[in-house]
């Protein structure tokens, strides 16, 4: 039987809210989580800060974009299938049309995702990223031992920035959390999350989930035609890729880059304008459907890479979600989960500086800018979508001065 589920919204509304999230997330996914946090904690209230965490945990230790995960979890909580379908239509699409439809206009003019607007983008994904800490830290670190692991979490993955490292770390705060955290019995409690499937269902979606990895490589040998080949790679890189977001370029590229489809400059210029969009890093399949050269080439090819690469996250999600609901449940499950979720505070916090800060603070402006949007969003509690429009504005204005 499937597991009940309280909906109490409409898909349509899933798809407004997450729509708005696509046109203002701006920063890659840690930021998105960050967006998301401010959106369904603090502001909608759909979960706790407990619960988000977990979920948080679960999509982190999933391969593909964790970001997209989370918004999809949470529309199949609020509002069923159909809800799950719309958060990923909202928080994906309006990224990824953009993305088909300056295609052509990227080839041709590189410099336009260096301009000052989009630094000014990521200069407020700090001030984003650095919320998202404060106040993941606040209710999720309350003692010694969870802030302890936090720290360990980020000092190892800033000493070992690779992919594997984070899987690890979480791996191994859930075991020292398990072991070493003594939790009071108020918060041995699981927060209340239902989802809407059953284990056969997760199992399906575990099959499913499968055979394209098994069928789709043979499929391109066999036919050796361009199609075969960016269809079977651009599973694969959503399949078995973990971190997701920048950790996936090196696959995409792969994929089309020595094939002949589209040229390494080409490439480049498309990764650049995917840093200049919001929502998921991952719609710059949509930028490499549009502008390869095959028979799809264009918004065709462009919506048909975006949905292969993203229907392995989509499936190993439900095949993982049934089985960690009753997992999270048992008692002695929640110090691990305690551990887990301190680590991901620590995640949070390396990603602060690399490559969220690395990659925006370039001087003293980009500092104060910064420093002050993390006051408008955190003291004077304004909407995330006005501090990324002054932001941009901010940015461009630098860029004009300099």
């Amino acid at each position: 039987m499937p597991v009940p589920t309280v909906r109490t919204d409409s898909p349509w509304r899933v798809l407004l809210v997450f729509l708005r999230l696509g046109l203002t997330s701006f920063g890659g996914p840690v930021a998105h989580l960050g967006y998301f946090r401010t959106e369904f904690v603090e502001r909608r209230r759909w979960l706790d800060d407990r619960a988000y965490a977990d979920l948080v945990a679960l999509c982190q230790f999933l391969p593909g974009p964790a970001s997209s995960q989370v918004g999809m979890a949470l529309g199949l909580g609020r509002a069923g299938g159909w809800g799950m379908l719309a958060a990923w239509v909202g928080f994906t699409l309006p990224s990824a049309l953009l993305l088909v439809a300056l295609a052509e206009l990227i080839v041709r003019q590189p410099a336009l995702a260096a301009a000052g607007w989009v630094h000014g983008l990521k200069v407020a994904a700090v001030a984003i990223v650095a919320q998202a800490v404060w106040g993941m830290a606040r209710t999720l670190c309350p003692d010694r031992q969870r802030a302890a692991l936090a720290i360990v979490a980020a000092l190892v993955l800033l000493a070992w920035p690779v992919a594997l490292a984070q899987v690890l770390v979480i791996a191994a705060a859930a075991l020292a959390g398990r072991w070493l955290l003594r939790l009071p019995a108020a918060a041995a409690a699981p927060a209340p999350q239902r989802w809407p499937l059953s284990r056969r269902g997760g199992v399906l979606a575990l099959v499913l989930f499968l055979l394209p990895l098994a069928l789709l490589p043979l499929w391109a040998a066999v036919a050796g035609t361009p199609t075969a080949a960016l269809i079977d790679g651009f599973y694969r890189a959503g399949a078995l890729v973990f971190g997701g977001g920048h950790v996936v370029l090196p696959l995409l590229q792969a994929s089309v880059v020595p094939g002949g489809v589209l040229g390494n400059a080409e490439f480049l210029a498309g990764y650049g304008a995917a840093q200049a969009v919001p929502g998921p890093l991952f719609t710059f399949a949509a930028y490499l459907g549009a502008a390869a050269h095959w028979p799809w080439q264009g918004w065709v090819g462009g919506l048909m890479l975006l949905l292969v690469i993203f229907v392995p996250a989509a499936l190993v999600l439900l095949a993982a979600l049934p089985f960690w609901q009753t997992l999270r449940g048992r008692p002695g499950v929640q110090p691990a989960l305690a551990g887990v979720n301190a680590a991901v505070v620590g995640v949070l916090l390396a990603a602060l500086y690399d490559p969220v800060w690395t990659s925006a603070i370039q001087g003293r402006n980009d500092f104060a800018l910064a420093l002050a949007a993390f006051g408008l969003l955190v003291v004077g509690r304004c909407s995330p979508v006005w501090v990324v429009a002054l932001a941009a504005l901010a940015g461009q204005a630098l860029a004009w001065m300099s």
